[in-house]
């Protein structure tokens, strides 16, 4: 019978001999598998983690590939408003990181081989996103080559433990274009709509063509910027964070995140019914100057707390639910 690596549960990346003394001769004939299992058991496995140099050479190798990509994505946070959020994204998933740290080091390094081929297909969709200029697939893949060096280096256990870190990343990845728009066009629409049905309840002559609504002392045309996007994908990233730190329930986590959409789209449409009133009854030039944008941050900060209202709403509804029979 010949001796097998896979027989000890070890492979060729991941071995590590001690020597033991003991006071009886070897033996030359070949350990059965009784003593085989008895060996697997006291033998320490050693990870295939890479020293610091290493590390430091694996990290210079992915800055190099990704430095124009990275530098594009950061001038997309900095340039276009519907992604600047997109900065205090990488700041959180490191804070997550760094309170998960004990798990972290708790956990025992099992490589996989899995992560190289992850780590193949993210370069891959790399070169096909930058000779394709598709910016959304060259991006992406560094954070799919994070994954694949995670299960290759440390394996799945840890990955699972950095998954919600990882995940809340693509956030910070500006959405195609070409979605972008399918999403832009019926929010303009929607918007328009109920500051519409609002001005009419409240009395104001009004007519609404498309995505442009007009009253006896002006016009208002939602535009891409008056969508909502904006503060859509702003209040969603603060309504992950918000369930992260202040709920501990999953599924309450989930329902705080989709109830972001919904508080969004109302919050711009009430934004667009004050535009009009301050037009109709006060300035056209003032309501679409200074108090619009002001308008916004005011609107902002309350679909926050209304944010906060149905979180709170969750915990105290399901207060009953988990109490413990007497």
């Amino acid at each position: 019978m010949g001796f097998d690596f896979n027989d000890v549960g070890l492979t060729p990346r991941a071995i590590c001999v001690t020597e033991t003394t003991s006071s009886t001769h070897m033996d030359s004939r070949l350990p059965d598998s009784a003593e085989l299992q008895e060996v697997a058991k006291t033998t320490p496995l050693c990870s295939a983690t890479p020293t610091t140099f290493q590390w430091g050479l694996l990290l210079a190798l992915t800055a190099t590939i990704y430095f124009r990509t990275t530098g594009g994505l950061v001038r997309s946070w900095w340039q276009d408003p519907n992604f600047s959020h997109g900065f205090l994204v990488p700041l959180f998933s490191g804070f997550v990181l760094w309170r998960r740290k004990r798990e972290l080091s708790a956990a025992v390094p099992n490589p996989s081989n899995f992560g190289l081929v992850l780590i193949a297909g993210a370069l891959l969709q790399f070169i096909l996103g930058t000779l394709g200029a598709e910016l959304f697939l060259a991006r992406t893949s560094m954070l799919f080559l994070i994954a694949g060096a995670v299960i290759y280096f440390f394996g799945w256990q840890t990955f699972r433990r950095v998954l919600f870190p990882w995940a809340v990343l693509f956030l910070m990845i500006p959405i195609p274009a070409i979605i972008f728009n399918q999403i832009v066009l019926p929010l303009q629409f929607l918007a328009s709509r109920l500051a519409t049905d609002l001005l009419g309840v409240l009395a104001v002559p009004v007519l609404r063509e498309g995505n442009v609504i007009r009253l006896p002392s002006m016009s208002l045309e939602v535009v891409e910027a008056c969508s909502g996007i904006r503060s859509l994908t702003s209040l969603l990233t603060f309504a992950i964070a918000h369930g992260y730190f202040f709920d501990t329930r999953v599924w309450r986590r989930i329902a705080l995140a989709c109830a972001a959409v919904p508080i969004a789209v109302i919050a711009n449409g009430l934004r667009v019914t004050g535009t009009g009133l301050l037009g109709q009854y006060w300035d056209p030039d003032k309501a679409q100057g200074f108090f619009h944008e002001f308008s916004g941050l005011v609107i902002f900060f309350c679909s926050m707390g209304m944010l906060y209202l149905v979180q709170l709403g969750m915990t105290l509804s399901s207060k009953p639910l988990e109490r413990k029979p007497r």
